[in-house]
């Protein structure tokens, strides 16, 4: 489970989109406290979903090859053959052009709630639900587990809380830098989707099909 989970996190954390949007924020005009609520509501998100997950298995996995031990590696196992196969299909369209977003324009005048909406709207659900089918293995009579998903919701908010820290600390410097890197990420953005979707896919796909088969 928990290198599982590591994987997850990195390819959440990594995710060219929100990174870009997030860099967009705290160029507004109310950046560091835009940056900060997409942060949040970016953490919290995760939160949830594993909260709803414990909730259901009452802290407790399931036996190996039950119905919901089964059901949940099934489960990540269509996710991650979805993500191989879009990872091959955009790879094989054509290129198309990147640049900011329309709201971009108006960023200045974003509000707090639309920052939140933001997050929620960028977060890569498929790879959240992943998480969530994997998290379905904890234990959290154990401390290894509780720090496991801890760890989890962590590493996939990692790049955002580096960012939030950087323009809090030096808002000049991080501004040139960030936006540079902005830049880089909108130019690979097609590479590193498609990248990180044919990674973690084949991931989830070849663990899935090992847990079914042992």
């Amino acid at each position: 489970m928990v290198l599982d989970l590591v994987v997850i996190g990195m390819a959440v954390t990594l995710g060219p989109l929100h990174n870009s949007a997030f860099i967009l924020l705290l160029s507004a005009r109310r950046g560091v406290r835009l940056g900060l609520v997409f942060l949040l509501s970016w953490l919290a998100n995760l939160i949830v979903v594993i909260a709803c997950v414990m909730l259901l298995t009452g802290g407790q996995p399931p036996a190996r090859h039950s119905a919901p031990s089964t059901a949940a590696i099934v489960a990540k196992l269509i996710i991650g053959v979805a993500l191989v196969l879009y990872g091959v299909h955009r790879r094989r369209r054509p290129p198309r052009p990147h640049g900011p977003p329309r709201w971009s324009a108006r960023i200045d005048n974003a509000s707090l709630a639309t920052a939140a909406g933001l997050a929620w709207l960028l977060q890569p659900w498929a790879l959240v639900g992943a998480g969530a089918a994997t998290a379905v293995d904890a234990d959290l009579s154990t401390s290894t587990d509780w720090l496991a998903l801890t760890g989890y919701c962590l590493l996939a908010t990692l790049s955002l809380i580096a960012m939030e820290v950087y323009a809090l600390r030096a808002p000049e410097a991080a501004d040139t830098r960030l936006n540079a890197l902005r830049s880089w990420l909108e130019q690979h953005q097609e590479k590193l989707i498609v990248t990180l979707s044919l990674l973690a896919g084949l991931w989830l796909t070849a663990r899935s099909i090992y847990e079914l088969a042992t």
